[in-house]
C-alpha cells in the first residue's frame, strides 16, 4: 500500500529545486497601446533587437551578462507565438530560469499563460525542467495589456503549491489585483505607476528571492536598482514598486 501511495503522489509533492518562469511580451509599436519607441526596438516580431529582449537592458541580453547566471541554451520557435526561449541555471543555487519571448501581437496569449501558470495550470517540463504551473516564481515583463483589453475570466488556483509572481509592467498592482487574488499566488513585486520594464529590476528581484530575503528587502533592492539606472530618485522608486497585498 505504501508503494502504491508513493506512486500516486503528484510530482509537486516532492521536494525539488524551484524554477523561475519569465514571460516577456515583446515591445510592439503596431500592436500595443504604448508610447511609440524607435521602430528598430519596437518591432514585436524581432526579438533580437527588441527593447525588452535583445537590447542592452532586455531580459536575454542583460541576464547573459550576469556572472551568477549560466546561459544554457537558446531555443528557436518552441511555439508559433514564441520566437525565442532561453534557459539559464543559477551557479550557486542550481535554480533554473526559463524565459519566453512572446510575439508582441500575442499580448492576450502572453497574459493568459502568465495567469494560468500563476494558478498552477499548464504544468509541463522543458528539457526536464519544471515549468509553467510547476514553477515557483512566475514573472511577467512588458506592456500592461490589461490597459488595452479585458480578459473574459481569470484562472483559479488548482492545487496547494505556493507560488509567487512578479509583474514588471506599468501600474500592474491596480490592474492585476483581482486576477492574482484568484490565482492564489503571492505578489512578490508589482508596480503602482508607469515604468520602464527593463531587466535590471528583474535581476535585483531574482537575487533577493534566491537568497530567501524578506519581501521588504526585495522591494528595497528592486527600488535601488531602478533608481540606479533611471536616476528617478530613490523615494520615487520605492513608491513605484510594491510587495504583497
Amino acid at each position: 500500500m505504501r508503494c502504491l501511495l508513493f506512486l500516486l503522489l503528484p510530482l509537486s509533492a516532492f521536494s525539488q529545486t524551484p524554477t523561475v518562469h519569465v514571460i516577456v511580451a515583446l515591445c510592439d509599436n503596431a500592436n500595443q497601446g504604448i508610447v511609440k519607441v524607435p521602430a528598430r526596438i519596437g518591432n514585436g516580431q524581432d526579438p533580437a533587437n527588441n527593447l525588452y529582449w535583445g537590447c542592452g537592458y532586455g531580459v536575454k541580453t542583460f541576464l547573459k551578462k550576469q556572472p551568477e547566471w549560466q546561459f544554457l541554451r537558446l531555443i528557436q520557435h518552441p511555439k508559433p507565438y514564441i520566437p525565442e526561449r532561453i534557459i539559464f541555471k543559477h551557479r550557486t543555487t542550481g535554480v533554473h530560469l526559463v524565459a519566453d519571448a512572446y510575439d508582441g501581437a500575442y499580448m492576450k496569449t502572453a497574459l493568459t499563460d502568465f495567469l494560468q501558470y500563476a494558478g498552477g495550470h499548464q504544468k509541463h517540463r522543458i528539457e526536464n525542467i519544471p515549468a509553467g504551473g510547476e514553477a515557483r516564481l512566475i514573472c511577467f515583463v512588458g506592456h500592461n495589456g490589461l490597459m488595452d483589453f479585458s480578459l473574459a475570466q481569470f484562472p483559479r488556483k488548482t492545487d496547494t503549491l505556493k507560488r509567487e509572481v512578479a509583474i514588471f509592467a506599468c501600474a500592474s498592482r491596480p490592474y492585476f489585483y483581482d486576477a492574482i487574488r484568484q490565482t492564489g499566488a503571492t505578489p512578490l513585486i508589482w508596480t503602482t505607476h508607469l515604468l520602464s520594464p527593463e531587466a535590471y529590476t528583474l535581476d535585483a528581484m531574482l537575487d533577493s528571492w534566491l537568497k530567501k530575503e524578506p519581501h521588504a528587502v526585495t522591494h528595497e533592492k528592486v527600488a535601488q536598482a531602478y533608481h540606479q539606472y533611471q536616476r528617478c530618485g530613490l523615494k520615487g522608486a520605492r513608491r513605484l514598486f510594491a510587495t504583497g497585498w
